[in-house]
């Protein structure tokens, strides 16, 4: 076994989500890699420990949902390559919204790869105008790695390519750019739905970092008339902007030739469940 390969071993302990303070992704991002594996079909993960990244082969270029922080954006580039694909076929990079997890690595890779960048367009001011809302400075860190955003996304388009077609529905709450993904892939001759909360947090809507940020309140109702429009949908594939969110690596762990643990109706329905309730109960909303 060479030095590299057991070196990377020593890191890939994949638990469902890291545990540590979160500013120590930046620090040492290289103790959060993840080895990339398949989900369904032609969808992949190549995230991190701490932040989703997911990569769709459409048949005429590669889509990637988020990209991550800065400091990650080699890890990613390494697992896009061990699944064997070739970085330079990155189309497009779809965001779920502009927070500095999400969005962060960007940058690099529009300027290695010529990739065309797509965000909800109420969150393209957090880039040019309000980068401390990027969230960026609670990860220790300043936000420099501005893009321009080439397909501004609003409530109802679609961004396609090959023979994949992502809607995508505006969700503000957490940011008001906020975005919820669908779009359909196979199995073993079957099609699926696969859905993606795609900002299910509540840190943006406690009240400090509103009032600190000077952000109105109305957002927290924004946020549950968002639960009850993705309610309405049917998914059989739930994806996470973050691994816990969708218990990424206790699915991937569980998959074998016969089953595949990611393809679960039950689970989107019960996650919003579970935000709606948490949101009631942390924000005083009850």
């Amino acid at each position: 076994m060479c030095p590299r390969t057991r070196a990377l071993q020593r890191f890939l302990i994949d638990r469902k989500e890291d545990e540590r303070m979160p500013h120590e992704i930046c620090m040492r991002p290289w103790e959060f890699a993840v080895e990339p594996f398949r989900i369904i079909e032609n969808l992949y993960y190549v995230g991190s420990r701490n932040v989703s990244t997911h990569l769709i082969d459409t048949g005429e270029g590669l889509m990637l949902i988020d990209s991550g922080f800065p400091q990650t954006v080699y890890l990613l580039l390494e697992s896009v390559r061990r699944l064997g694909f070739d970085p330079d076929d990155i189309e497009y990079i779809v965001h779920c919204h502009g927070h500095y997890d999400h969005f962060g690595g960007t940058r690099a890779l529009v300027e290695l790869t010529g990739a065309k960048t797509c965000l909800g367009k109420a969150d393209i001011e957090i880039i040019k105008e309000r980068p401390e809302l990027s969230w960026a400075p609670e990860y220790g860190v300043e936000f420099y790695e501005v893009f321009d955003v080439d397909v501004p996304l609003n409530d109802g388009d679609r961004v396609s390519l090959g023979n994949v077609s992502i809607e995508c529905v505006s969700i503000p709450g957490h940011t008001p750019g906020a975005l919820a993904f669908f779009f359909e892939m196979a199995e073993k001759g079957k099609r699926y739905v696969v859905g993606m909360h795609g900002a299910p947090g509540l840190n943006t809507l406690q009240d400090a970092y509103m009032e600190k940020t000077h952000l109105p309140k109305s957002r927290r109702d924004d946020y549950m008339n968002s639960l009850l429009r993705l309610k309405e949908r049917t998914v059989d594939i739930t994806l996470g902007a973050h691994p816990g969110q969708s218990n990424t690596f206790q699915k991937r762990d569980g998959m074998t030739e016969e089953r595949n643990p990611f393809i679960d109706r039950e689970f989107w329905p019960n996650l919003l469940d579970r935000l709606e309730k948490g949101a009631k109960k942390n924000l005083g909303m009850e």
